[in-house]
This record gives structure tokens, C-alpha cells and sequence, in this order.
């Protein structure tokens, strides 16, 4: 499968709804089912919001969105040129406690984990990040 979709958007919580709509009309052109396109958008949704939050914190980049099939699975890459920002270190937040005793925070990545299969980050060579969001089972090979 050779089918590879990019976008690339200001790093603007602006922008985040065509983040949204270019994953749930790229996964949808590769026929993943419609509950894991929801996924799959939120997921991609939550790491972008990141990057511009943590990442670029109000600063001006941009952001690029890669769609990419690998065998049964669908990949999702987020890369900036943010300085080092790394959400799969995010600590797990108790939800088990009442929302008054919780830290501020985390409930993104923390969603972001349950929503998908795997989550990777990497430092990019000249700089910036890129998150890699994995789904399996979505896309028949």
C-alpha cells in the first residue's frame, strides 16, 4: 500500500479543525472503519493541540499531518519544529481520585493512549518533534 496524505497547517488552535478533517477524510478514503476514524481523529486532535500549546507555546510553525496504511494498521505522524516536547512522558493521571484532588493536564495524552495502539515520539534531526500515532486492525490488507 503506497498511499501517503500530507497536511501541512499553521501551529494555531485555529487550524486544528482542518487538522480534523483532513484525518477523517484521509481514513475514510482507505475505508477504516467509521468508530476508528472518530478515534483516530481525536487522537491526531489531541497531539496537535499539544504541539501548539506545549510545544510552540503561542510561538508561530507549523505543523504537518501525515496519513500513512502499513499492512493492517494506520499511521498517523505529527511533526513541528517546536523545541523538544515529548507527550508520551506525560505521567498517567489518577482518575480514580475526585476532579478537585487532580493535577491540571494530562487527560489528552491520557485519552490519546486509550485511542490508539501505540504512541511514539522521536526528536527530528535539525529539530523539532514527531509524534507517530498507530491503530491496528482498521484498514483490511
Amino acid at each position: 500500500m503506497q498511499h501517503r496524505s500530507t497536511l501541512r497547517v499553521a501551529a494555531d488552535v485555529r487550524e486544528l479543525a482542518a487538522v480534523r478533517e483532513f484525518v477523517e477524510a484521509e481514513a475514510g478514503a482507505l475505508r477504516v472503519a467509521p468508530g476508528a476514524v472518530y478515534d483516530l481523529v481525536l487522537a491526531a486532535n489531541e497531539i496537535a493541540t499539544n504541539i501548539v500549546v506545549h510545544g510552540y507555546r503561542g510561538q508561530p510553525g507549523t505543523i504537518e499531518v501525515e496519513l500513512r496504511p502499513e499492512r493492517d494498521a494506520l499511521a498517523i505522524v505529527l511533526r513541528d519544529q517546536a523545541p523538544p516536547f515529548d507527550p508520551t512522558q506525560a505521567p498517567t493521571p489518577d482518575t480514580s481520585l475526585p476532579l478537585e484532588r487532580r493535577a491540571l493536564g494530562g487527560l489528552g495524552i491520557h485519552l490519546t493512549r486509550r485511542l490508539t495502539d501505540l504512541m511514539t515520539h522521536r526528536l527530528r534531526p535539525g529539530g523539532g518533534n514527531e509524534v507517530t500515532l498507530i491503530k491496528r486492525g482498521v484498514i483490511a490488507i
